[in-house]
């Protein structure tokens, strides 16, 4: 299970030894593109085992091959939604295990004079705030994207919101608690610091350019 972190109350992190050892792979510069894109998935898939415990269900009656008897299903529709580009490299690993999820998407970017987040694309479906909300994106650095896409999934609504992340920096988590202390982080690791590029370090390096092989 997940702990809770002792600084940040709002967050959660991932020590299970399988994590683990998925996340020191996806950190090592010489894994490729196609076996980056397959163990972000794999993490995703792991955390979101765990995170999705709590998600509202119902009892259902079924029959089985002998005779009637009852089970469990979900009872509110799953939204995700992913920060592009980088979040949509997660969430093939989390429809695996959700496959009637749906997925919305979110495009933001700073804008350069105010250093502000600027969303230039969204789209949700119409009820995205009839159940739990999953916001995914590999790393959650200064949290300005992060906090910002929660802001516009409130707007539309949602109030059951939780964000993924493989690694997260201080800063991050902390802007992430200061705008949205309702919102629980997941991570599987959280790094020391934000150098002066603002890359997480020891991070992961450009999620996006390695999700895509890109540059």
């Amino acid at each position: 299970m997940p702990s809770p972190h002792p600084d940040f109350p709002n967050l959660r992190v991932f020590d299970h030894p399988l994590i683990q050892q998925k996340l020191a792979r996806a950190r090592d510069k010489r894994t490729n593109s196609h076996d980056f894109r397959r163990l972000l998935n794999e993490i995703s898939a792991l955390m979101t085992f765990e995170v999705s415990r709590n998600f509202p269900f119902r009892t259902v009656e079924i029959d089985s091959p002998l005779e009637r008897t009852t089970g469990v299903e979900l009872s509110e529709p799953v939204t995700l939604a992913p920060i592009l580009r980088a979040g949509i490299g997660m969430t093939e690993g989390i429809l695996a295990l959700i496959p009637d999820a749906r997925v919305g998407f979110i495009g933001i970017y700073r804008d350069e004079s105010s250093l502000e987040p600027v969303d230039y694309y969204a789209k949700f479906p119409p009820d995205v705030a009839a159940g739990p909300v999953l916001l995914i994106d590999p790393m959650l650095a200064t949290g300005g994207s992060a906090s910002h896409a929660v802001s516009r999934l409130k707007d539309h609504g949602c109030r059951n919101v939780q964000m993924l992340c493989l690694v997260c920096a201080p800063p991050g988590v902390q802007r992430m608690r200061d705008i949205h202390p309702d919102v629980l982080v997941h991570t599987a690791s959280l790094d020391r610091e934000l150098n002066q590029r603002g890359y997480i370090v020891p991070g992961l390096g450009d999620a996006g350019d390695r999700i895509f092989g890109t540059q």
